[in-house]
């Protein structure tokens, strides 16, 4: 039911750009209004959330860590996993953005059958690491390409990009590999949500909603791009136009785009307020981007203020005579 509930809301979306975009004819609205207003919402929800994780204390070294800290000359340290100095920090944390390093050591635990009954037993878990891997780099290039859009003349880098990704030449207009790779990607990771009871268990309707978003903006812009086409170089003045708040809205675009860029500005105003904020808060962590020196450094608590203390020696002082009477040692008579 839960990701009934997601598939529901998805849907309920789509169908309001489609009643907007053609039956009531709110083009303008949902052309120029919605984009301005979710890119504003996103902007502005990112810098509060990383500005509200800034002010958040630190008062102590907290790494985590699953290698050698440095101490001993003669005891080898794991400088990338408990890194001492600013570079080690930067490749280590260049490492988790860039190939997911801490997920790549993912296992899974099961129950198998042994000699003296059912035994825990550990095992590798890759599957979730390519998966997610090869979600992540071609939404990223997939969005990279999607510059060509906003800007004129199209950047040198951004034609390469388009050509390395599209040199398969399979049909016209030519298939990307990102395109294939990320369909590929959502729906593995949906499936596993679904298929693997300990993960379906713990799934909320916040875990499928993203999916099943980033899916219909897929299915989406693939339909316009191989199925139903739509007018590139319309799409090309409205986008180039809010680019440079001159926005000016062709006609005739189609249906399909509305629902596209809908859904993407719903992406937008989510973004902030949900999980995928993940991708602002790894470099926000402190058990990622800190020094592991605490056995270098003694680091004091910057809360620990000058507090009046009571020693034994003045409570024993004050409280003598009653200690007597009550039976208890005094280290003075």
């Amino acid at each position: 039911m839960k990701a009934f509930y997601s598939f529901l809301a998805v849907i309920v979306l789509i169908l309001v750009a489609i009643i907007g975009g053609s039956i009531a004819n709110l083009h303008f609205f949902f052309g120029i209004i919605i984009p301005y207003v979710a890119f504003v919402l996103f902007v502005g929800g990112f810098i509060y959330r990383i500005i509200k994780w800034g002010r958040s204390p630190v008062p102590y070294r907290i790494p985590t860590t699953c290698g050698q800290q440095k101490s001993l000359p003669w005891i080898k340290q794991a400088k990338i996993e408990n890194p001492t100095s600013a570079l080690g920090v930067i490749v280590r944390m260049a490492s988790e953005v860039l190939l997911f390093r801490s997920l790549f050591r993912n296992t899974k635990t099961e129950l198998r059958e042994g000699e003296n009954g059912p035994q825990l037993a550990y095992g590798s878990a890759k599957w979730l690491w390519l998966g997610s891997l090869a979600f992540h780099w071609s939404f990223l290039i997939i969005v990279i390409r999607h510059l060509r859009f906003f800007l004129e003349p199209i950047p040198v880098a951004l034609q390469m990009v388009d050509s390395v990704d599209s040199m398969l030449q399979i049909g016209l207009p030519q298939i990307y590999i990102t395109d294939l790779l990320f369909l590929a990607a959502i729906t593995f990771l949906f499936l596993r949500r679904v298929c693997v009871p300990r993960i379906k268990y713990i799934s909320l309707p916040a875990d499928y909603f993203p999916l099943l978003l980033i899916f219909g903006i897929a299915v989406s812009g693939i339909l316009m791009r191989y199925f139903d086409k739509v007018d590139l170089i319309s799409v090309k003045e409205l986008a180039l136009g809010i680019a440079t708040l001159h926005p000016v809205l062709p006609s005739d675009i189609g249906a399909i785009f509305y629902v596209h860029l809908f859904l993407i500005c719903c992406l937008f105003v989510y973004f902030p307020t949900s999980k995928l904020m993940h991708m602002g808060g790894i470099f926000m962590s402190p058990t990622r981007n800190m020094i592991s020196n605490n056995r270098m450094v003694r680091h004091i608590n910057p809360w620990n203020h000058a507090v009046e203390v009571h020693s034994y020696a003045e409570y024993e002082d004050e409280f003598r005579e009653k200690m007597k009477k009550a039976g208890i040692p005094v280290e003075k008579e």
